[in-house]
């Protein structure tokens, strides 16, 4: 299973009505980090981010992706939003 596919089933615990996640990593070949792990974007809206500050948004989410942020993952980018923060 690619890292990718890791991370998606990983994040469905929070239920996110939306989820993109990109992959980087090609833009970052060479850099020193790139041998740890692959360099990663995630756009997450879910409910569940309701009342909650940023920094408790992006602790539900390396909560759920575990063990991936110390062994595939060297870089995440994370955007973490509700559905009403989500323009139409």
């Amino acid at each position: 299973m690619s890292t990718v596919e890791l991370i998606r089933a990983r994040l469905a615990v929070l239920e996110p009505s939306q989820l993109d996640i990109r992959d980087d990593s090609a833009q970052h070949a060479g850099h020193a980090g790139a041998r740890e792990g692959g360099h990663y974007a995630v756009r997450i809206v879910a409910p569940r981010f309701a009342g909650l500050s940023t920094m408790q948004r992006h602790r539900l989410v390396y909560d759920a992706i575990g063990d991936l942020a110390q062994q595939r993952i060297h870089a995440l980018s994370i955007t973490a939003k509700t559905p009403d923060e989500i323009k139409p």
